[in-house]
């Protein structure tokens, strides 16, 4: 029972709060801001002591019965602008157009228009529209028709520069300003374009002009050209007329100069023939006659020419034989002469070396034929008797070489003993040499043997064999 006496109450209470804090709790929307008066609040850009607190975008306490909290609306607004000016030149005008405006976004400026307008935001409008038609009359009248017909900008721009002190002493900005129409009840506006108009009017009737007279020169053009067309078709037709007609008058001339063609076709081949015939005659007349003369001619000539050439060439011939046999005589005598002199040379070296290889061997034999002596007087005796045993025995046959006649008495016996006294003879000779040899001794004196004419009898042979025998 206490406990949901305590839960109710503190349920109450909480209640209460929340209806306390809902009640005190302000927020500000995006478009408005909050004027809070009540107490002193310092605020950035604003003097101390001001009276009032600005809150814009968030939420805020306000305590009920001490504070006063109220709206100034952040919200674009606009006023029509519609003055009556008199320019420069006195000339009379009206001015329409339009302009937005709104607080601006700053304290100061928020501050400015809550003291101004804060319970009177919609006379904010008319108030404007008063700010602008004064400088709008102002500034009209130090310009010139011309000037605001043709520089609307800087109008405009000169009625935004006066008019700003003004609007920010109001806390207002403005965004834009039109000027829409000017209006001119004179007529000024409308005069002043009308030389304009009648040069434009005079600009197109000259252009419309220019235009119609292309155009006719044009349609001239046109029709020029379709005449020429005409003509040329005209002329064609003709001309195809004209062929027609030339091909009919062929036709109808078709006969007769078919026949005239085929005459002359017929004369023509007869001529040919003609022609033909003399030219076969005097392909015959050159086969028959100028040929073979041709031929004769050029034989006779062919043949002098040859036999001319014959003679020049047996004469180029000859001339070089002489000259090659004189070269070839002349090479030979030097090559023979040459080879004269070489084999000369030669076998006077060949001579002379066999002399001398002669000389050396004879010394040679002469030595060893001593040494042998001196060791063996007996077996060099009979080694140079079969050496020498054929000389001997025609040696001692040579006894009967002068004999021209012999009669033998006893026949074979007898010329048995002839030939054991031939024999008999050489080996008289063959003592005599062993004799001699003995005497000699191998440190005898050479000497010669003088000749002995009883070795083998007489004769010129048997001396020479034993002059040899002695040499050796």
């Amino acid at each position: 029972m206490g406990i949901g006496i305590v839960a109710g109450g503190a349920l109450g209470a909480l209640v209460v709060l929340i209806a306390l804090f809902k009640m005190m709790w302000r927020v500000a929307e995006p478009n408005e801001a909050l004027i809070i008066s009540g107490s002193n609040h310092k605020t950035e850009g604003l003097s101390e002591g001001m009276g009032f607190r600005i809150v814009t975008g968030r939420g805020t306490l306000v305590l009920p019965g001490v504070q006063a909290v109220r709206k100034l609306s952040l919200d674009l607004n606009e006023t029509q602008l519609s003055v009556e000016c008199v320019t420069h030149q006195g000339i009379p005008l009206k001015v329409r157009g339009v302009v937005i405006f709104k607080v601006g976004d700053d304290f100061v400026s928020i501050a400015n228009a809550a003291r101004r307008f804060l319970d009177q935001q919609k006379l904010m409008s008319e108030r404007v529209h008063i700010v602008f038609a004064g400088h709008l009359r102002a500034i009209v009248g130090g310009l010139t028709v011309e000037d605001m017909i043709r520089d609307r900008e800087k109008l405009t721009g000169q009625a935004r520069s006066a008019c700003g002190t003004e609007m920010e002493k109001l806390g207002l900005i403005v965004d834009s300003l039109q000027i829409h129409e000017i209006e001119d009840p004179t007529g000024y506006i409308k005069n002043l374009a009308a030389p304009h108009a009648a040069a434009v009017q005079r600009d197109a009737r000259i252009a419309q002009a220019e235009a119609n007279r292309r155009a006719t020169e044009a349609e001239q053009q046109a029709a020029a050209r379709m005449s020429e067309a005409t003509r040329d078709s005209e002329i064609l037709q003709a001309g195809y007329q004209a062929e027609r007609d030339q091909a009919s008058a062929k036709a109808r001339q078709a006969g007769p100069l078919a026949q005239a063609a085929a005459r002359q076709e017929v004369v023509v081949q007869e001529t040919r023939v003609a022609e033909l015939e003399a030219h076969r005659k005097e392909q015959q007349l050159q086969a028959d006659v100028r040929k073979p003369a041709d031929a004769t001619a050029y034989e006779k000539r062919t043949l002098a020419e040859a036999e001319r050439d014959a003679r020049i060439s047996a004469a180029q011939a000859e001339a070089k034989e002489t000259e090659l046999a004189s070269a070839a005589s002349a090479t030979a005598t030097r090559v023979t002469g040459e080879a004269e002199a070489a084999a000369a040379q030669a076998k006077g070296l060949a001579v002379a070396e066999a002399t001398r290889a002669k000389g050396l061997a004879e010394a040679e034999a002469i030595k060893a034929r001593a040494a042998a002596l001196a060791e063996n007087q007996e077996a060099v005796v009979a080694q140079q008797l079969a050496e020498k045993w054929p000389e001997i025995v025609e040696a001692g046959a040579s006894a009967f070489g002068n004999v021209d006649q012999m009669v033998l008495l006893n026949g074979a016996d007898g010329m048995a003993d002839l030939f054991a006294k031939a024999l008999t003879m050489g080996g008289t000779g063959l003592g005599l040499a062993r004799q001699l040899l003995a005497t000699m001794g191998p440190n005898a004196p050479q000497s010669p043997v003088p000749p002995a004419a009883s070795l083998n009898g007489s004769g010129p042979k048997s001396e020479a064999i034993a002059v040899t025998e002695a040499q050796d």
